[in-house]
């Protein structure tokens, strides 16, 4: 007894840097932009991207996407532009918010590094990893590792002190880092409006903590932990979260997430939110979009109206790093054994998690087409004019949305026997980063539905096909 008395006391004192994240203050913060931000260009096209999680192996596959997307070449007029160019959203959940973070905080021009900053770093290096009983008293205690492990890698190698403040780039996509709270089982987004609810300023959380807590497997890591003592700070509802509590026919998915909000004002026993992997409820991370659009309340939101009249193509990519395990027990007729069997029921949870999120997409963007041509077909030539330019060459069905999700089962079958066997980890060999960001580029490379929808942008600009070349040929 003596002996657990003191590994008790030892997990006790070396596991305390648990948070909060946030500062509480008297003065509320702003809401969330109405609109995601307007592209600087012709605001012809659209891109929104949401990267699973899957640990450096999702990183991989998401900045492999990302490589892909900037070696296509959709304009030459007034200046080069490739589809990196056109990202107005991106997200993550887990493995892949480290990529989309690392998007926003460093923008198309510095985004390139993220193989030598992350990749093939070992970002399990402050990690508590061994099976000794201290970490079995942590793990008990409600995980292994706090905030001094990965986070505060994160934070200084990665990420370099930066806060959500940082994404505010002229340009620059709004971007959403998905986690999970525990408390009310919802996704926790971390936007102004959550961080509003909270009385607390988001553009003083650190990126890394948020990253942190998406990728927070629950007992590796302990939760996250964002204060919700709610000082008196002068909050009140946005819109559409009263709107969202008030209509029962309200998406459910949107009602949960506005009730979340809605707690962190007037539930007596919260004090602290607890934040763990965004993998447990939404490990393709598409909630940003599809909660923003269930709140939108008009007819073009999350776009502003202006940018949904220069609209013509929308390509929405969920890059899905997700990996099929080998299943020996399928071939004989006793097993899985238990081990076997927890891993199937994760997968298979997940699995279904996955599509169905996906196909929810789907809808919500169909619906969402037939609004958007409603709304430009019942505008007045002078509004037309005063959004494009000029009404000339109008054509209000002419919008194109593209929504694909790409994983390991679109590129070659010699590759995907190798890359499911990668694990989730946060540290990997180089050979095995390499071949999974080649898979991010093969798998937009090869589909169909984008690259239709290439042939049509580069048309409309006047690309010739013969000179849609990759980056480095120019």
């Amino acid at each position: 007894m003596a002996f657990v008395a003191i590994l008790m006391a030892l997990a006790g004192c070396v596991a305390d840097d648990v948070g909060p994240i946030n500062v509480l203050t008297t003065q509320v913060g702003h809401p969330s932009p109405t609109y995601i931000p307007d592209p600087a260009d012709d605001g012809s096209t659209v891109v929104g991207l949401a990267f699973s999680g899957g640990g450096t192996r999702a990183a991989a596959f998401s900045y492999g996407v990302l490589r892909a997307l900037d070696d296509i070449v959709v304009d030459q007029q007034p200046r080069r532009r490739t589809l990196v160019d056109d990202i107005r959203m991106i997200s993550g959940a887990s493995g892949g918010a480290v990529a989309a973070a690392y998007f926003g905080y460093r923008g198309r021009e510095g985004y390139g590094d993220f193989r030598e900053r992350f990749l093939i770093q070992d970002a399990e290096a402050d990690l508590r990893t061994s099976l000794s009983p201290v970490n079995f008293i942590r793990a008990y205690y409600g995980g292994v590792n706090d905030r001094s492990g990965f986070a505060r890698w994160l934070n200084d190698h990665l990420f370099d002190g930066a806060t959500f403040k940082a994404f505010h780039r002229p340009k620059g996509p709004i971007v959403w880092i998905n986690a999970s709270d525990i408390y009310n089982r919802t996704p926790f987004l971390f936007t102004y409006d959550t961080f509003a609810a909270l009385c607390s300023d988001l553009d003083k959380v650190r990126i890394a903590d948020a990253v942190a807590a998406s990728a927070a497997v629950p007992i590796v890591f302990a939760p996250i932990v964002v204060s919700a003592t709610s000082p008196h700070c002068g909050y009140r509802r946005p819109q559409w979260l009263s709107l969202a509590l008030a209509d029962r026919n309200a998406s459910l998915r949107l009602k949960a997430y506005a009730s979340a909000l809605d707690s962190y004002q007037n539930a007596d026993p919260l004090d602290y939110v607890k934040l763990l992997d965004g993998g447990l409820t939404d490990n393709i991370g598409v909630t940003g979009f599809t909660l923003e659009r269930s709140a939108a309340g008009t007819p073009y939101g999350p776009l502003s109206p202006s940018a949904a009249v220069r609209l013509n193509t929308l390509i929405f990519i969920v890059a899905d790093a997700g990996s099929d395990s080998d299943v020996s027990w399928a071939k004989s007729l006793h097993g899985p054994k238990a081990a076997e069997l927890l891993d199937a029921v994760t997968s298979t949870t997940l699995a279904a998690s996955v599509r169905d999120e996906f196909d929810a997409l789907k809808l919500a963007v169909s619906q969402w087409k037939g609004e958007l041509v409603r709304y430009r077909c019942g505008l007045p030539a002078s509004t037309v004019s005063a959004y494009r330019g000029s009404a000339a060459g109008w054509n209000c069905r002419d919008v194109r949305l593209v929504v694909q999700h790409l994983s390991f089962a679109d590129v070659d079958p010699s590759m995907q026997a190798t890359l499911n066997e990668i694990p989730t980890r946060l540290r990997l060999p180089v050979d095995q980063v390499d071949l999974t960001i080649e898979a991010g580029r093969k798998a937009i490379e090869v589909n169909p539905d984008i690259k239709a929808a290439v042939a049509a942008i580069q048309a409309r600009a006047g690309v010739r096909p013969s000179a849609i070349t990759t980056a480095e040929a120019d």
